[in-house]
């Protein structure tokens, strides 16, 4: 094969010669603005990897990558601490960055000054509205929204302390998700006069079971409007008739996943089609997972694509053990991929892009190569590195670790329905759970 190369992408230093498919970049056809771009991303991946290529039979040196977990934590608390101006467009994703910072923190084993965590819960309940559900940033002066609302609760849930937990007004909670159901049945919407898609039907159950608000009038219909955004390529579009894309399957599955088991629940959707858009949005050489198909590979995804594996994993049932058993007998994904112990996709792979070409020198982890880190990347690249070191059994029970880069870089284990630590959420359920219902 004749390695593709483009103008100006990256530097000029002849490519290692490698006996193995996933490090050979093909050159299209047809060259266009689409595959140009590939190819660029595929030629930065394969100058990282053949820095750390090994003997024949091991073609990735993968004990002498580092994991930089200290200086992951330096740019997280500084973070957490204090931004630069170029922040300022998240002015409304204030709870967010907090989520996507405690969050990964958690992941990093870090534990949490008790006095910042009182400060973290301090500045969210300014950001509670008095009607219910949170702002994106203190109140007044924005519109209270889902988004922040679930980013409110789950960096709440992180931090873990009663203060934290007595911080959440449950009955104005409550009337705000009720207040979201959308005019179509099943549907919510994100604010008041806001769009319906399915980040809002996740971000209302997962928040409501996580808070013990989750009622039947909650889930009234859910699953069916769910189900409606399965496309014909077996992944999740935002609403009915929209293109399949990472984020909106992991929330349409993972809001399902918390519905329950059966029709109501994951039992609506059709799963093979699923699992096998899934498996195919893992790109070859990359090892990472794209969004949509035919677009690039984007770190985030580690999780939206792999935490839809760990939570599909996680419950189930007969038809799922049976498709993904017959996927790992075709061979789709490799003779070592089962439904019993591994993910349905290359675990490895994706921890090779990750560390290799996702996790910066200096902390933080980047979308892809030629990026800077960011810490919304930072959380989600984390995350889908735990869903890549930590599987279960089709029977849910904890397997070993997967851990082809040692004890070094290994992270918590995390609830995928959540994409909280498995304790962190264990934690709030024991507490949450002592509490009534919402009177209405």
């Amino acid at each position: 094969e004749k390695h593709h190369s483009m103008s100006g992408s990256v530097p000029a230093a002849p490519l290692l010669a490698v006996d193995c498919d996933r490090w050979t970049i093909h050159a299209p056809p047809v060259s266009t603005v689409t595959t140009d771009q590939q190819s660029t991303v595929e030629e930065r991946c394969l100058r990282l990897y053949t820095q750390h290529l090994g003997p024949e039979g091991e073609p990735l040196a993968r004990q002498d990558v580092t994991f930089n977990r200290e200086e992951h934590v330096h740019y997280l608390l500084r973070g957490l601490e204090e931004l630069s101006a170029g922040y300022q467009a998240l002015d409304a994703s204030r709870p967010w960055l907090c989520y996507w910072i405690l969050h990964a923190l958690d992941l990093l084993g870090h534990e949490l000054d008790a006095a910042l965590g009182s400060r973290v819960v301090n500045f969210i309940r300014r950001c509670q509205d008095p009607r219910g559900g949170y702002c994106g940033g203190p109140y007044p002066g924005q519109l209270p929204h889902l988004a922040p609302t679930y980013a409110a609760i789950n960096a709440l849930i992180i931090v873990g302390t009663e203060e934290a937990y007595n911080s959440i007004d449950r009955d104005k909670l409550y009337d705000f998700l009720l207040r979201r159901r959308g005019e179509d049945p099943g549907s919510f919407t994100m604010h008041d006069d806001g769009e319906a898609d399915v980040r809002g039907v996740y971000t209302a159950i997962a928040v409501a079971s996580l808070t013990n608000t989750l009622t039947d009038e909650l889930r009234a219909h859910a699953a069916g409007w769910i189900a409606r955004c399965q496309t014909y390529e077996g992944g999740l579009g935002g609403e009915p008739g929209l293109e399949a894309h990472g984020g909106y399957t992991f929330c349409g599955v993972a809001a399902l996943a918390l519905l329950g088991p059966g029709p109501e629940g994951l039992g609506c959707l059709r799963s093979a089609p699923l699992l096998r858009w899934l498996a195919s949005c893992q790109k070859r050489l990359e090892g990472g997972f794209h969004g949509r198909t035919n677009k690039l590979v984007d770190g985030c995804y580690s999780f939206w694509q792999g935490g839809t594996f760990a939570v599909l994993g996680q419950t189930q049932g007969e038809e799922e053990a049976r498709v993904a058993s017959a996927l790992a007998r075709g061979g789709l994904l490799g003779d070592e991929m089962d439904s019993d112990g591994r993910w349905l996709f290359d675990q490895g792979a994706l921890q090779d892009y990750l560390l290799v070409c996702g996790q910066m020198a200096k902390g933080g982890m980047r979308d892809k190569p030629g990026k800077e880190a960011d810490f919304y990347h930072t959380c989600y690249c984390l995350s889908g590195l735990s869903v890549a070191q930590h599987s279960t059994t089709s029977s849910g029970v904890p397997q070993l670790s997967h851990l082809p880069y040692g004890e070094a870089s290994k992270l918590v284990r995390i609830e995928p329905r959540y994409n909280i630590s498995a304790a962190k959420v264990d934690n709030a359920h024991r507490f949450f759970s002592k509490l009534p219902l919402p009177a209405r």
